[in-house]
């Protein structure tokens, strides 16, 4: 699959150089800073020791790479435009100069202010050349007639015009598109291009230099193509199936094998293992520490929801998990102990489509009022975190009965575990509509990264103490 310009492997190989590249920039940025810094004759003198020198840099590295890799500035580094380059490679700066500033901070150091800034400038200024002269040597070496992969489109559905339009933009990178198999050059392309029928494929591929067939053809017609497969298996040429031609509009795609089985595997959610290993990790790591340090609170929540109202102090409810799961949520109680059974009354109260949800609900205790304010309420999940039914970040648990009403397109959200958190409570929370909502929730699977959650994690904090959009 072509992406931003080039295969998406070809990419992956040159991340770890560009990461290798941006350790170097940083440690040349932090020599030359504080060569700067220490030429200035200011009010204060400035000197580091040799062990906060080492500390410095390596903590300025780190940040500066990982920096990189968090704002996603090395999967742009080869085909973002000269402008977006630059802004990245400033934001990239900016991100580990306040990082460092932070550690520098928790270290209980004093380091000159203007070295920071002198390591800001410099580090910006030398991503930008590091990365266009990275950019540079890597287009004039793919572009080497020698390094060349020529590249013949088998096919004549509209997937195969987009993919020589595609094509047509990476010469640069050595992607060179020789020609059509079996259709004539579709229109609107810039270049004058060959076309053979099929019959004339073995002399092709016997006679001149093939590297890929990328085989673009109508899903009917993939079942003929069996020998023609073959062939270019047998001769050695790497062929690719253009997979837009199944109807798969959200889905991510793999090659694995069952017990040399091949499998082509389409999956609608996140499925990258070690990420998501990660990501369960982390819930594991986070929901422990933080149920044993807010223990004192917990406690004292229970005492104030126990002395307050009849009830008992933990609500248990029915909820769906992953892909449809049933397991128990835990919350502390909000409302009077006859709450269900009032809900029919107040029924035509209702102000969502398909959650029950009333505004200065009548039911809410005075505490549990409050509660809800800041998602205190919600601290029991902590345990559902760390049991594995959901996660810190992702889509809100909902009710088996609101699942039995979703449209097919709302049932993807089941695709993720469940989580405390997600885009919808940094967007409004409870003044969110369920379109909305479910919107934020897609958004967020379709844009799933270990950044992103820790992203929305920290943005959490501040709209929970502030208890915004929350009713």
């Amino acid at each position: 699959m072509l992406v931003a310009g080039v295969f998406s492997r070809q990419q992956k190989k040159l991340r770890p150089l560009l990461a290798l590249s941006d350790l170097l920039v940083f440690w040349i940025a932090f020599e030359v800073a504080y060569f700067t810094r220490s030429q200035l004759t200011l009010k204060f003198e400035f000197y580091f020791t040799p062990s906060v020198y080492a500390l410095l840099q390596v903590a300025a590295m780190a940040f500066g790479s990982a920096a990189g890799w968090w704002l996603g500035a090395l999967d742009r580094a080869m085909t973002a435009p000269r402008l977006k380059l630059a802004a990245d490679a400033v934001r990239q700066s900016l991100l580990a100069t306040i990082c460092l500033v932070l550690f520098q901070y928790s270290q209980r150091l004093d380091v000159s202010r203007p070295f920071f800034a002198f390591l800001f400038l410099y580090a910006a200024a030398g991503l930008l050349a590091f990365r266009g002269l990275f950019r540079m040597i890597a287009e004039r070496r793919f572009a080497a007639p020698i390094a060349r992969r020529v590249i013949w489109i088998a096919g004549s559905s509209p997937a195969a015009a987009r993919i020589a339009a595609h094509l047509e933009k990476t010469r640069r990178y050595g992607l060179w598109l020789e020609g059509f198999i079996g259709a004539e050059p579709p229109p609107g392309l810039a270049g004058q291009y060959r076309s053979v029928g099929w019959e004339q494929l073995p002399g092709l591929l016997a006679g001149e230099v093939v590297d890929e067939v990328i085989f673009a053809v109508d899903i009917n017609e993939l079942s003929r193509l069996e020998d023609t497969l073959l062939l270019c298996d047998e001769e050695g040429v790497r062929t690719r199936i253009a997979i837009d031609i199944f109807p798969h509009a959200h889905t991510l795609v793999d090659l694995e094998r069952l017990e040399g089985e091949p499998l082509l595997t389409f999956s609608a959610a996140p499925h990258d293992r070690g990420a998501l290993l990660v990501k369960r990790t982390v819930d594991v790591l986070i929901s422990a520490v933080a149920l044993v340090v807010l223990s004192p609170l917990l406690a004292a929540i229970a005492i104030a929801v126990a002395a307050t109202s009849p009830g008992g102090v933990i609500f248990r409810q029915r909820r769906c998990g992953l892909n449809g799961r049933i397991f128990t949520l835990y919350k502390f109680r909000t409302m009077a102990a006859d709450a269900e059974s009032r809900r029919a009354e107040l029924e035509h109260l209702n102000v969502k489509k398909l959650n029950f949800k009333i505004p200065n609900d009548p039911r809410l205790t005075p505490v549990g009022r409050w509660l809800r304010k800041f998602s205190l309420d919600e601290l029991p999940q902590l345990w559902n975190v760390l049991r594995g039914e959901m996660s810190l970040v992702g889509p809100r648990p909902a009710i088996p009965e609101e699942v039995q009403q979703y449209q097919r397109w709302q049932r993807r959200r089941l695709r993720m575990r469940p989580g405390l958190t997600c885009l919808w409570a940094l967007e409004g929370r409870d003044e969110l509509d369920v379109e909305e909502s479910m919107r934020l929730d897609l958004d967020y699977i379709d844009n799933w990264s270990l950044p992103l959650d820790w992203s929305i994690m920290i943005r959490t904090v501040p709209v929970v103490l502030t208890g915004k959009g929350a009713h």
